[in-house]
């Protein structure tokens, strides 16, 4: 859980810094979708 945590804020991060456009917002929020389900993979 504590992993996870950590993920999503660095995600949030990395959105919050690099959305300069909406179609770079897009791939951001992909990008953190991933993430989240690799690391919900990676808990089972």
């Amino acid at each position: 859980m504590r992993k996870f945590v950590g993920l999503a804020l660095v995600a949030g991060a990395l959105m919050v810094s690099a959305c300069n456009t909406v179609k770079g917002a897009g791939r951001d929020v992909s990008s953190a979708g991933d993430a989240v389900a690799g690391a919900a993979e990676g808990a089972k």
